[in-house]
C-alpha cells in the first residue's frame, strides 16, 4: 500500500511540476484529477487486500486465546492476594464481594445486616474480613495481604453456594 500511495504522489508531484513549466492550467486540473483519483483507488485496494489476506479465525483459536486470558488473569490475581493488603482491597475486595452478591442473592443496598450476617455463616469470621466491603483499610500498604490459601479456600465456599 506504501508503495502504491507514495508512486501516485510521485506522479502527482511530476505533473505540476509539468504543469507549471509548460503554463496549461487546464490540463493540470484534468491530470492531477486523474492521478489523485488513482491513487486513491490504489490504496482503497491495499487497504482491502490486507484485510482478506488474515486467516479466518478457528473456533479451536479462540478457544485457545480465551484460556490464555484466563490463565493470565488466575496468575494476576494469585499475584495480588499475595502482595499487600491495599492491593487485595483494591483489586479484590470489589471482586469478591460481587460475586458474593451474585452468589446469594443479598444485596448491601438493600439489607445491610442480613447481607453482613450471610457472608459470616458462609465465610466464617477470618475469612469474611477479606470479603467484607466495608474492611476497607487506609494503611494497608503496610500490611500483607491474606495470600493465596485465603483467595484459595474463598473461592471455594463461592463454588459451592
Amino acid at each position: 500500500m506504501t508503495r502504491a500511495v507514495a508512486a501516485a504522489l510521485v506522479l502527482l508531484v511530476a505533473v505540476e511540476i509539468y504543469a507549471v513549466a509548460r503554463l496549461d492550467r487546464d490540463d493540470v486540473l484534468t491530470v492531477s484529477g486523474v492521478v489523485l483519483a488513482g491513487a486513491l483507488i490504489a490504496a482503497r485496494f491495499a487497504l482491502v487486500g490486507e484485510r482478506a489476506a488474515a486467516p479466518p479465525a478457528t473456533e479451536a483459536d479462540e478457544r485457545g486465546a480465551a484460556l490464555r486470558r484466563w490463565v493470565d488473569r488466575t496468575e494476576t490475581m494469585v499475584g495480588w492476594s499475595e502482595a499487600t493488603r491495599a492491593d487485595w482491597d483494591r483489586r479484590l475486595r470489589p471482586m469478591l464481594a460481587r460475586q458474593f452478591e451474585l452468589a446469594t442473592g443479598q444485596r448491601k443496598a438493600r439489607d445491610a445486616r442480613s447481607f453482613h450476617a450471610t457472608g459470616q455463616m458462609l465465610f466464617g469470621a477470618e475469612l469474611w474480613q477479606w470479603v467484607d466491603p466495608e474492611n476497607v483499610s487506609r494503611t494497608g500498604a503496610h500490611e500483607p495481604g491474606p495470600g493465596r490459601e485465603a483467595l484459595d479456600e474463598i473461592l471455594r465456599r463461592l463454588e459451592r453456594v
